[in-house]
């Protein structure tokens, strides 16, 4: 079985968090309010705890639109259920991301992709160049302090705000946050094969979606959360996708 590109518009919309630097910059110095600032992302990230939603996407390419509905779950640090959602409101295809594993199913196929949960078998069965932890920070609203951080820069306030650039080697981001708590507005990601912004919506502490915007793509698109709750608490087994007897599989590396 050959592996196919799903066609769930949550998974497309956040294909455009693909992104990296042409050159590896050399590490630089972090000033304080640059430091301040990476500290204040840390906090909200480490406070989140978990959100359940009904998420609604709407994508536009090229003039073609196409829309979604589906049953999301997300947990800190890494785990992720998300449940494609026919008319009737019968999962037509789940994915789920959990304890260092990813699991991908096709109902109607009886079809499924297993194997570890890191960024190259992400990218292979989503489309999404993210570990777990960071496509869990972007669905939570939420911004993880990248790892191997090169360059961390305060810049000054424009229309938005102040926003902090943050320079990995394979990733160059620009976030614009509140200053005194930390809650990010927005997030740009450029140098990499679709540049692309997300705006990010909260109902006070909330996540209500985002919207992404890659205008050299001719690509726009919402994702909105409907009944969306944060740390009630979610069942790490929620996370664990048992598949059907007799369900073709493929193992993925």
């Amino acid at each position: 079985m050959r592996p196919r590109r799903p066609t769930n518009l949550l998974l497309v919309a956040l294909l455009l968090l693909a992104g990296g630097c042409a050159t590896v910059p050399a590490a630089q110095p972090v000033g304080a309010d640059a430091r301040r600032a990476l500290a204040l992302l840390d906090r909200r990230w480490q406070e989140f705890s978990d959100l359940r939603t009904l998420a609604e996407i709407a994508l536009e390419r090229g003039g073609e639109r196409q829309r979604i509905t589906g049953v999301l779950l997300v947990r800190h640090p890494d785990s992720v259920r998300f449940e494609a959602l026919s008319p009737f409101g019968q999962p037509v295809r789940l994915v789920t991301v959990h304890d260092g594993r990813l699991t991908a199913y096709d109902v109607a196929r009886n079809e499924a992709l297993v194997g570890p949960a890191n960024a190259g078998t992400i990218e292979r069965v989503l489309g999404l160049p993210l570990d777990a932890a960071d496509l869990v920070a972007v669905l939570a609203g939420r911004v993880a302090p990248p790892r191997d951080l090169r360059v961390a820069e305060l810049l000054p306030a424009d229309a938005v705000g102040p926003s902090l650039q943050l320079v990995t080697p394979t990733q160059r981001q620009r976030v614009w946050l509140d200053p005194a708590t930390g809650v990010v507005h927005r997030v740009e990601l450029d140098g990499g094969r679709l540049p692309v912004r997300i705006t990010y919506l909260f109902e006070g502490p909330t996540p209500a979606g985002f919207d992404v915007d890659a205008g050299d793509a001719y690509l726009t698109g919402t994702v909105r959360y409907r009944n969306a709750t944060l740390g009630a608490g979610i069942d790490p087994a929620r996370f664990l996708l048992p598949l059907p007897k007799g369900a073709k599989t493929q193992s993925i590396r």
